[in-house]
């Protein structure tokens, strides 16, 4: 089998996109395009600088266009994990310390950023989430006054695929006059979003997500908020974030947001379809909400007992159904975490023997009907083994 042939192989029993996707060979074509023709420095006055800073400016152009934004608005980094930093950090650094609301299932780069600001002088005060991992409204509603200056909230989540109601997150944090942050990370690519009509304040997203390279991603921010940059240098993105600008990144997560918006995502029944069978299998259910408008559409996440109701360890069956060659997770992939139950599953009052039996499967724009069948079966012989086994897969 040839390269491709072992790379499309690969992707077939890769499941774990909510953690990072493969870039499309569309991507990979513009990158290496790019890196012929724009590898100078955009700052730079000569003739490949010029070069470089054309294609900078057309990716920019491309992406705000894709996300219904301002030019202006929109502000280049590394990833989501500096977005969230920059914007709470930032937007933070022109208030008086004061309270920051956020939710009991966000990212851990939230949570570090929180962390930050309570050095800081803010207090941070989480909002509880009812079952499916959906924030508490009327809490919220009784936050959201003196000293709340802040709010971020996370759109998808990541572990369990909740949707937060995010226009009316954003209609509350308007009327009280706070600003919003939110966490879209795992939405760009499978929602549309158009900043002009939501009531967001701020935006974070990462390339990575949607088929995109690794290294960079973004922050919205809304025109008349005030932002401090938290990396100096020489100026760039209109001074809120310095450092040279990494045009063939920037050029390929603008194909890749392309690519999204060009053909919207079909992942929902095909997830749908294998949701209902790995469902069928005793001592598999849900976490989250169920299919709809509340779940990311390319999302599952499991709890998974043996048919005594036991618990088993998410940890270990990701590593039984990795020696088959399938790809998932039991949560998380960028937690440090040293528990297994994930705090994500404890906050929708799960118990600390069931968190630690989440699994999630997330799936990508190339899988097929038969790959989804060969990881049903896999699953399946795996649970199979584990009760037959006098070493069952405990959490």
């Amino acid at each position: 089998m040839g390269d491709q042939g072992s790379q499309t192989a690969v992707l077939a029993r890769y499941f774990d996109t909510s953690a990072t996707t493969p870039a499309a060979a569309e991507v990979l074509e513009a990158m290496a395009l790019a890196q012929a023709t724009a590898w100078a420095n955009p700052s730079s006055l000569h003739l490949p600088g010029l070069a470089a800073a054309e294609l900078l400016e057309r990716s920019r152009l491309s992406l705000a266009e894709g996300l219904g934004c301002e030019l202006d608005e929109l502000v280049v980094t590394s990833g989501g994990t500096e977005a969230i930093h920059l914007a709470l950090l930032g937007a933070a650094a022109a208030l008086e310390p004061g309270r920051l609301l956020i939710s009991a299932v966000e990212h851990p780069a939230t949570l570090a950023a929180a962390a930050q600001l309570q050095q800081r002088g803010w207090s941070v005060q989480t909002v509880p989430v009812d079952s499916q991992g959906l924030l508490d409204l009327d809490v919220l509603d009784g936050l959201l006054i003196p000293p709340t200056r802040l709010v971020s909230v996370i759109w998808g989540q990541n572990e369990v695929g909740s949707l937060q109601p995010i226009e009316a997150i954003g209609a509350r944090c308007r009327r009280a006059g706070v600003p919003l942050h939110v966490d879209a990370v795992q939405v760009l690519g499978h929602l549309p979003v158009v900043f002009r009509q939501l009531p967001i304040d701020l935006l974070s997203g990462a390339a990575h997500k949607l088929q995109g390279p690794r290294g960079v991603g973004l922050l919205l921010v809304r025109r008349g908020l005030a932002l401090q940059a938290q990396l100096g240098g020489g100026g760039q993105e209109g001074g809120r974030r310095g450092g040279t600008e990494p045009v063939v990144l920037l050029s390929g997560f603008a194909r890749a947001l392309e690519l999204s918006c060009a053909t919207p995502s079909s992942l929902a029944p095909l997830r749908d379809s294998l949701l209902h069978r790995l469902l069928s299998f005793p001592g598999v259910r849900l976490s989250g909400p169920p299919p709809g408008d509340l779940r990311l559409p390319h999302h599952i996440s499991l709890l998974v007992a043996s048919e005594a109701g036991l618990p088993l360890s998410g940890r270990e069956l990701v590593r039984q159904l990795s020696r088959q060659g399938f790809a998932l997770s039991s949560g998380s992939a960028c937690s440090s975490s040293g528990s297994a139950a994930s705090p994500v599953l404890r906050a929708l009052g799960i118990s600390e023997a069931d968190a630690a039996s989440g699994l999630r499967i997330s799936l990508g724009p190339w899988h097929r009907a038969a790959d989804l069948e060969a990881l049903a079966l896999a699953l399946q012989v795996t649970l199979a083994a584990s009760v037959a086994s006098e070493h069952p897969l405990t959490a």
